[in-house]
């Protein structure tokens, strides 16, 4: 199986935010957002694995400050690493300013997704080569949050953790 480059699963999705989009305060739902991450973020893990893939967990979501009703929303997804069967994406959350066409990040989101077979199993994904510096500090952080979460899940013995215990051994 050959290693892909973090560049080639980007994917870019625009979205315009509509009035059925937004809460009473005229703000983009927070699930809509959610929704939109989702599908962007699938994509991402899709083109890397080149199998159908499967939401296993939304590990982190930050919303910044509310996107208004007409806003013009970019959220751009990438693989950040891959481990066995499994891939973990970043997702940013970008505003555009529709006279200056400026983009402010608003939001971001780390989604875990499984490569699946024809059976509904799990199968093995291409290995992940970080180019960037943003994209190894991602790469190199992933597996500390997979550590992280497999402790939390009882999964993994905190002792194992190498990852996690060099945070704490470094000077």
């Amino acid at each position: 199986m050959i290693a892909k480059k973090a560049s080639e699963t980007l994917t870019i999705s625009t979205k315009v935010v509509l009035p059925n989009d937004t809460n009473t305060h005229g703000n983009l739902f927070g699930g809509q957002l959610l929704a939109w991450m989702d599908v962007t973020a699938a994509v991402s893990a899709q083109r890397h694995s080149r199998r159908v893939v499967v939401t296993a967990s939304v590990n982190n979501v930050s919303f910044g400050k509310p996107i208004k009703e007409a806003s013009i929303v970019t959220l751009e997804a990438k693989v950040s690493r891959a481990f066995n069967s499994s891939m973990e994406v970043f997702i940013d959350v970008y505003v555009e300013n529709q006279t200056s066409g400026k983009k402010v990040k608003r939001n971001e989101a780390i989604y875990t997704f499984v490569a699946v077979d024809q059976n509904g199993g799990p199968i093995k994904v291409p290995e992940l080569i970080p180019e960037t510096e943003e994209e190894k500090e991602r790469f190199a952080g992933a597996l500390r949050r997979k550590q992280l979460s497999l402790i939390l899940a009882g999964k993994m013995n905190p002792n194992e953790a190498t990852e996690l215990k060099k945070l704490f051994m470094e000077v």
